[in-house]
């Protein structure tokens, strides 16, 4: 299950520990360390779930909780706080926050919350992506197009899932390889290509080219008539 997961949170220490751990859960995770990338995270992408730590340089995580939820947000946030801040816990949960953690936590813990949140009907629901005739349902890992499935790999499945997470926009293959592979691009490995040539492939069965090369800028999920290499 393909879920996106914001976590903020400024220990470095503690932050990459949680993301490695909830990728390998087959979770997809994005890590910022500052209020300001989190404010630009929170509000130029689509998450299921937020991890909102309190303490974070710039703009604190109440600041950020409050604004994301003044904009009308609805995403499950996780609060997380220490142990013996009362006052923050309560006032976290009052300005939307829909359940905390206290620091310092046990990864199994914060699993089972994160696992929890996930579960709740309005995030499923609020799951399923739709672009031109394309319907994938991260929940159930249902890819179609035209009412026809698509039997993808889970590879290609998370390589769908973030184009249709970004419609529109050119992502880049650094980009793609850090969020769908979750490593580095050293340039030379066209595992990439092959890996969008075969989603191409499957998509082509049942109607015109969506996925578009950018040229020397990556890829783009797009519109039938957009025109290769623009």
């Amino acid at each position: 299950m393909s879920f996106r997961i914001l976590l903020l949170e400024d220990d470095e220490e503690i932050g990459e520990f949680v993301a490695q751990g909830l990728r390998e859960e087959g979770f997809v995770v994005e890590h910022a360390a500052d209020g300001h990338a989190g404010s630009h995270a929170i509000t130029t992408s689509a998450w299921d779930l937020v991890i909102l730590d309190w303490w974070l340089p710039g703009p604190d995580g109440f600041t950020l909780l409050r604004q994301f939820r003044e904009a009308g947000k609805t995403t499950p946030v996780l609060f997380l706080t220490a142990r013996d801040a009362v006052a923050q816990r309560v006032e976290g949960l009052n300005g939307g926050a829909d359940d905390y953690l206290c620091k310092p936590f046990a990864y199994e813990e914060l699993l089972a919350r994160v696992q929890s949140l996930l579960r709740r009907p309005s995030v499923l629901a609020g799951s399923e992506l739709r672009h031109h005739d394309i319907v994938l349902d991260p929940a159930t890992n249902r890819a179609e197009r035209a009412g026809k499935p698509l039997g993808l790999t889970a590879r290609e499945l998370a390589l769908l899932l973030f184009m249709m997470r970004h419609p529109g926009e050119v992502l880049s293959r650094t980009r793609l390889y850090e969020q769908v592979w979750e490593e580095e691009y050293d340039g030379m490995s066209n595992t990439l290509e092959v890996h969008v040539m075969e989603l191409r492939k499957k998509l082509e069965a049942h109607g015109a080219r969506l996925i578009h090369t950018v040229r020397g800028r990556g890829y783009m999920l797009g519109d039938p008539a957009d025109p290769e290499g623009v």
